[in-house]
């Protein structure tokens, strides 16, 4: 396929891109500079810029982009740039594909969200048909899963990838964790009963593109794991897996101190299932926590 990928360069893109090109896959990169390479085409998604012949050369689109939820502590700015890298981009490419010809336009919109969508869940269990929740996350999912409409109005396949927490050691959930635990100052997070729905990196690879080759799944797809855990679960797994002590709890108030806005959000509790996957008869090569992170940390 001739796949048109935004977000290319970012922790889940550059390994995404790895394992087209090494299928067969030819993968076109949008970037926000000038090209530097012949499979980079620019483009300007805060002034809603792309070139429709662009996307016309592809048979499927890859939206990916969008700012760090955990990489900055959190002010106003930083939550209004959280909004729009992730709505602007949707947006441009939704409306660019959706005023192609229908003989121009792409097979399929891969779309990145988050399950930020469900808000606080608690204990309760969720899958694809849950109500969007509430809080900022959830608000930004909400705008942002929106702004794929246009494609999917004009008849092209939509799938909106509601990413759990991809476990490797070289970024996300991980990566900022490791040094305390390897140090023995780690524990769980306030309460510790919160839900975490991780995913290995391998199983969100090989669902990403599972669902770029399934023409008939459409929608949101929750892609996470199998068997979701609570921060304390979490947090014990880890720390045998590195062989150290997780003794030390962090209470909410120095969450708040240190992360600001973003402390609420790592508190919530989000027990997620992948019923569209499970449905669909995916494998997951790393069902249980345990072999995700003997991957993410040994692999």
């Amino acid at each position: 396929m001739r796949i048109l990928m935004a977000g290319a360069s970012g922790f889940l893109g550059t390994r995404l891109v790895d394992l087209l090109v090494t299928d067969g896959h030819q993968v076109t990169r949008l970037v926000r500079r000038p090209p530097r390479a012949a499979d980079e085409r620019q483009w300007s998604p805060s002034a809603a810029q792309l070139d429709p012949a662009v996307v016309a050369e592809a048979d499927a689109v890859v939206n990916l982009a969008g700012a760090g939820v955990g990489d900055r502590r959190w002010n106003d700015g930083y939550r209004q740039l959280i909004r729009s890298s992730r709505v602007d981009t949707t947006s441009t490419l939704a409306t660019t594909i959706a005023g192609l010809p229908a003989a121009d336009r792409p097979e399929v919109l891969l779309n990145a969200s988050a399950i930020g969508w469900y808000g606080n869940t608690g204990d309760r269990v969720v899958e694809e048909d849950a109500p969007a929740g509430e809080g900022f996350l959830a608000d930004v999912a909400r705008v942002w899963e929106a702004a794929t409409r246009p494609a999917e109005d004009a008849g092209v396949r939509v799938v909106r990838l509601r990413t759990g927490l991809p476990l490797h050691r070289d970024g996300g959930l991980l990566k900022p964790q490791l040094l305390p635990f390897k140090l023995g100052i780690a524990g769980r997070l306030g309460s510790g009963r919160q839900w975490i729905p991780w995913i290995s990196m391998t199983d969100w690879l090989n669902a990403t593109t599972f669902l770029l080759a399934r023409a008939d799944l459409a929608g949101p797809v929750n892609v996470v794991g199998p068997a979701p855990v609570t921060n304390a679960e979490f947090t014990r797994e880890l720390a045998h897996q590195l062989n150290r002590p997780a003794v030390i709890p962090i209470p909410a108030l120095a969450l708040k101190v240190a992360l600001g806005g973003f402390a609420q959000e790592a508190l919530t509790s989000t027990r997620v299932l992948p019923g569209v996957l499970n449905r669909a008869q995916f494998t997951f090569r790393h069902p249980d926590l345990r072999t995700a992170l003997q991957a993410a940390l040994h692999d």
